[in-house]
């Protein structure tokens, strides 16, 4: 059978009335006015090219999925009370947070979080201190462990993180692990049969269900989160896998980091990962009520962000961020893809007199992200941000230092998936004494940077800018 003149014009007739209807049904349901006008001009000019990834990516928050997300939260609520558990604001320590911090008071607000006192915070830089403080903690638990990871690998670390969770397990610790089902997608069956062998409780995060909804690869679960015994808690940007050690070419030595936590602040962790859990299972994992750190002067504020929040939370979260700052604003992000809210935002620290410095990496895992990046880091430059390029290898670290006491870290990119279509978690903690490790570090980083200069972009050749200026077309959902 041949396809004639006729017949190929009424294919294309149709693709294109498919490419209405999809830019209609982007009008009314796309988060921002940018994503909404880049969708409608890619599907009205190539639907044949456009309409797939639309199907994949397009549609980002349905009310049904916003609902029932909403809905999945407060029925954990109930249960978790049912069971015991008491309000998360009864275990948070009395602090009051000084006037000159009033970004932290926000950022509860935000996310509808208290902040803890009475906490212990150390730094762990890369993936060597990460997973060997990780593997220490897990083995030498004694009642519960919570992890989550967006991606994990059958290689020698995923492998090394199974033995140690079997063994726990074995030994009669509850054990729940929870990896996303798109990032993990690579994860063999046998590495969780494996684990639910052993009587580890395993579970894919699954954004959403159905027929319809298949094909969706929005609303991932980027969090990275271990809990044990309900006290001691790791949070920041490694994966679980080989390469987060620096072990596979051509992006390493792979720079990254985590923080270890101990205190109050493990309930409110436990609090995510629960919301989390349930969202999978309909059922609420084991718990632990923690306790004060001895010696702990470190306050924390946890800021959980998703695509069902209230408000966006992860925009504002960097928002808060860059306008709190008076005197040092330092941001080290693996991608660079800000909102017009965040590049507002960084403009007027520029002009308000801010050491505001941006840490990017100098070697590409996703390239079209990276032309995107690169366009965003150069108009940065030309309005005043001191641009660097981290020269060593791949940097994956999402670290903010604002001032002398204000830290955050956690999985949340400098991009349009960690502000509005990923589930992200980061920790704000203020304390002068931790903020001046985390100084230290970036200071060292950028130390290993180059500058990029104001005029980056005039210098580069034309086919260059046009691919960079054709992929920021595409940043709203990059």
């Amino acid at each position: 059978m041949t396809f004639g003149l006729l017949d190929i014009s009424l294919t294309l007739l149709a693709l294109h009335l498919a490419g209405v209807a999809a830019a209609v049904h982007a009008v009314l349901t796309v988060r921002t006015s940018q994503g909404a006008v880049a969708w409608c001009i890619a599907l009205l000019t190539v639907p044949y090219l456009t309409l797939l990834p639309y199907l994949f990516l397009g549609r980002r928050r349905f009310a049904d999925y916003v609902a029932a997300r909403r809905f999945v939260v407060e029925r954990m609520h109930e249960q978790a009370a049912q069971l015991g558990w008491r309000p998360l604001r009864e275990l948070a320590s009395d602090l009051i947070v000084s006037p000159g911090h009033g970004c932290v008071r926000t950022w509860s607000r935000l996310a509808g979080l208290p902040t803890t006192g009475h906490n212990r915070a150390r730094l762990l830089v890369d993936g060597e201190a990460t997973f060997a403080a990780i593997l220490a903690a897990v083995g030498a638990a004694r009642h519960c462990v919570l992890v989550q990871s967006f991606i994990v690998h059958d290689d020698a670390t995923g492998r090394a993180l199974q033995r140690v969770l079997i063994e726990r397990a074995v030994a009669g610790v509850r054990v729940h692990f929870l990896y996303d089902s798109i990032g993990s997608h690579a994860l063999p069956a046998r590495y969780i049969e494996s684990l639910r062998a052993a009587g580890v409780e395993a579970h894919a995060f699954v954004a959403t269900r159905g027929v319809v909804n298949r094909f969706q690869v929005n609303f991932r679960n980027h969090r990275k989160l271990v809990v044990v015994d309900g006290e001691r808690a790791f949070v920041g940007g490694h994966n679980v896998g080989d390469e987060y050690l620096g072990r596979r070419p051509p992006l390493s030595p792979w720079r990254d980091t985590h923080v270890e936590l101990l205190g109050p602040v493990a309930a409110l962790l436990q609090l995510c990962f629960t919301e989390d859990w349930y969202a999978a299972t309909q059922r609420v994992p084991a718990l632990r009520m923690p306790k004060q750190a001895d010696g702990g002067t470190v306050a924390c504020q946890v800021i959980p962000s998703g695509p069902a929040d209230r408000f966006e939370t992860g925009s504002l979260m960097f928002v808060e961020a860059i306008h709190a700052a008076r005197r040092r604003l330092w941001l080290s992000s693996p991608y660079f893809v800000p909102d017009e809210a965040v590049s507002a935002a960084l403009r007027l620290a520029v002009l308000r007199g801010v050491d505001v410095r941006v840490l990017l990496p100098s070697r590409p895992d996703h390239r079209v992200v990276f032309a995107a990046s690169t366009l965003y880091a150069c108009e940065a430059a030309r309005a005043g941000v001191q641009v660097f390029r981290y020269r060593p290898g791949f940097l994956h670290q999402k670290v903010v230092l604002v001032d002398d006491e204000i830290a955050l870290i956690g999985s949340a990119n400098l991009d349009n998936r960690s502000f509005r279509l990923n589930f992200e978690l980061t920790v704000a903690t203020i304390d002068a004494h931790f903020a001046r490790e985390v100084e230290a570090m970036l200071a060292a980083d950028f130390a290993r940077a180059e500058p990029l200069g104001p005029g980056a972009l005039a210098a580069l050749p034309l086919w260059r800018r046009v691919g960079m200026s054709l992929a920021r077309l595409f940043a709203p959902i990059l």
